[in-house]
């Protein structure tokens, strides 16, 4: 239905109105008893973001009931706030200690006074999280100002100091800080020094406005002005004011800007470090100079800084700088290790492109999977590979069983995983590679080629090149290929989950009557007879249990699913990962030879061109794009069934 006019007009004007309401003007006097309504309205800065976050939502991951969390995170209190929710994936841990320094210094902890600084490589996430921050600012309701402070003065300041106590106990609330030198002269002279009349207004954050956030980009070091931070003096106002008159400052720096909101610093150490030392008194003192001989001005703002790992680790050597060290709170922004987390980045990101997208299915797995095993750190205990899927909560084997290997076990011996590697904005310009040279439809063997291309085009060090290399040509491939197998299997076998089902109650039955040396009753005849043997072996070896080793394992299936019947799951056979790895192997071994004569056949009678027909019908109903299925099934022609 197409918008008219009056649609349009509507729509404005709506907006209008609902604006207007949101407005407000009073004296100090209406201000406070507002404020004595509700105490929040007198929040600080830091008060005000902690409660902008937490008043969205926050819940708590429940890992006892959920078997792949508990891998992930143990024992740990695991919160999810909603403020962040959906747009940071993997950064639990990174959003946990961001959220508790805002807690700590909204209770006027130290970290009141402290400089909240992200670390972390290029496109970890830092510059979105700080976004994230100032469109929340944004959305917040309208807070409280003196008309026309250029600083947006909170009303409280005009309080004399002598009098704070009996309003602070009135009010039940902190007052501190001052007006700014231009609020003073009007109140003075304007005014006549009585505080009680001067005009309150509600004023909304805004970015592009500059109203209560303010943004310091890094600056030539040959031409830095500390009035990017605090404002000037205007010159032209000279000729009809004193210099020492409060009337001829431009208070637009930074900070002023930025008072009762937050001050972002863009690649803060990329500034000259005498630039920055008006930080050690915006956040120790909470004042910064005025512009010329006006004495200080009192902020109450969020600074919070970033950079990448190599501008911080500058920065800390040198001894100079402690001043500014010694009031930073630092926090680590990461690159995400977790698999299932890294596809919904990419998935989010391609949500917001223009493309039509067809994407195959794994093809954001497989491209996930290189980014990640390029962040990991080897160790001894197991191989990058086996190491991303126990980070990503996966019940790896050995040998048929659980790997007793932990994620926390190996978090502790890296120092720096996740500091280093692929980087998401590299995996993205893969994926538009892949994306625009094959109209909108990707799939991993595309993006593999792509990602392999920009390897070799890419100013990596020669070791790192060819580990890189490796990872697309070697490990992915060979991931690649099992991924691609099973697919092929369950588009060959019908109803592959209704078999694989079966063979799951069969398994189950067989095992039960084994391990409690009883009979099995045919479904059918009602016939009881032993425990087929053969068959629970044919399913064990697929994993390699044979011989001794089967009793055991048949104990362990059956003690599993026995506790699992108490706490009341539902039982499939994807219930218990090393018997599912079981079935599905031996699925995939009763197809292997007809899905290789038919796939790779060139010509078919007429039962083989059925089946395969039937086959490409099933890929279809597993979301793969119709344009890739013949290049995904030459494919694993070529590579999955060689003669």
């Amino acid at each position: 239905m197409q918008a008219s006019k009056s649609d349009f007009r509507s729509l404005i004007e709506q907006d209008r109105l609902a604006r207007s309401k949101r407005a407000w003007r009073g004296t100090l006097l209406d201000y406070l008893e507002l404020v004595k309504q509700n105490p929040r309205l007198a929040d600080l800065a830091h008060q005000r973001m902690y409660r902008m976050i937490v008043d969205a939502g926050v819940s708590e991951i429940d890992v006892e009931s959920d078997p792949r969390a508990k891998r992930v995170f143990g024992d740990q209190h695991v919160k999810v706030y909603n403020f962040f929710k959906d747009e940071f994936f993997g950064m639990e841990r990174t959003l946990d200690k961001i959220v508790r320094y805002f807690h700590s210094a909204a209770m006027g902890g130290e970290e009141a006074r402290q400089v909240l600084y992200l670390m972390g490589p290029v496109g970890s996430g830092k510059s979105s999280l700080v976004e994230r921050l100032k469109r929340g600012l944004e959305e917040l309701d309208p807070i409280y100002v003196i008309e026309g402070s250029p600083t947006f003065c909170n009303p409280l300041c005009l309080i004399p100091r002598h009098l704070r106590p009996a309003f602070e106990e009135m009010l039940g609330v902190r007052i501190e800080g001052d007006i700014d030198p231009v609020t003073r002269w009007r109140l003075v002279n304007e005014y006549k020094g009585e505080y009680e009349k001067m005009p309150v207004v509600t004023m909304s954050f805004s970015i592009r406005a500059r109203r209560g956030i303010g943004v310091v980009p890094p600056v030539d070091p040959n031409n830095q002005d500390t009035s990017v931070l605090i404002g000037s003096e205007d010159i032209s106002k000279l000729d009809r004011y004193s210099e020492g008159d409060p009337r001829v400052l431009e208070l637009n720096g930074a900070f002023n800007v930025g008072n009762r909101g937050m001050v972002e610093f863009i690649e803060v150490f990329k500034n000259e470090t005498e630039y920055l030392h008006t930080m050690i008194t915006a956040t120790q003192e909470k004042m910064v100079p005025a512009p010329g001989r006006h004495g200080t001005i009192y902020v109450d703002t969020v600074i919070v800084a970033h950079s990448n790992e190599a501008e911080w680790q500058k920065f800390k050597a040198d001894h100079t700088n402690e001043a500014i060290l010694d009031r930073i709170v630092v926090v680590k922004v990461p690159y995400n290790l977790r698999l299932s987390e890294e596809v919904k980045i990419y998935k989010k990101f391609l949500k917001r492109s223009h493309f039509d997208l067809k994407i195959a299915p794994h093809t954001l797995e497989i491209a996930s999977m290189f980014a990640i095993l390029s962040r990991l750190e080897p160790t001894p205990k197991c191989d990058l590979l086996t190491k991303l899927k126990i980070y990503n909560g996966e019940e790896v084997l050995e040998k048929g069983r659980p790997k007793k290997l932990t994620a926390h076990e190996l978090r502790e011996d890296a120092k720096r995983e996740g500091l280093f590697g692929i980087s998401t904005r590299f995996i993205m310009k893969a994926l538009d590679v892949a994306l625009t040279r094959s109209n909108g439809s990707i799939h991993p063997i595309n993006v593999r080629e792509a990602l392999i291309g920009m390897v070799k085009e890419a100013d990596f060090a020669e070791d790192l090149k060819k580990q890189y290399l490796e990872f697309l040509q070697d490990t992915l491939h060979k991931v690649y290929l099992e991924l691609l197998e099973k697919d092929i299997t369950k588009a060959f076998v019908y109803s592959f989950k209704d078999q694989a089902e079966t063979l799951f109650q069969n398994y189950l039955d067989n095992a039960e009557a084994y391990v409690t040396k009883s009979k099995v009753k045919d479904p059918v005849t009602r016939e009881e007879m032993y425990p087929d043997e053969g068959f629970l072996k044919s399913i064990e070896e697929q994993i390699a249990i044979i011989g001794p080793a089967a009793d055991g394992f048949r104990q362990e299936v059956i003690a599993y699913l026995w506790s699992a019947m108490r706490r009341g799951e539902t039982l499939s056979y994807t219930a218990y990962e090393p018997l599912k790895e079981a079935i599905e192997k031996k699925l995939m071994n009763s197809v292997r030879d007809i899905s290789r004569i038919i796939t790779k056949a060139r010509t078919r009678n007429e039962e083989q061109r059925q089946k395969y027909d039937a086959m490409v019908e099933n890929l279809l109903a597993q979301g793969y794009p119709e344009d890739s299925i013949d290049t995904i099934l030459k494919y694993a022609a070529n590579h999955l069934w060689k003669d």
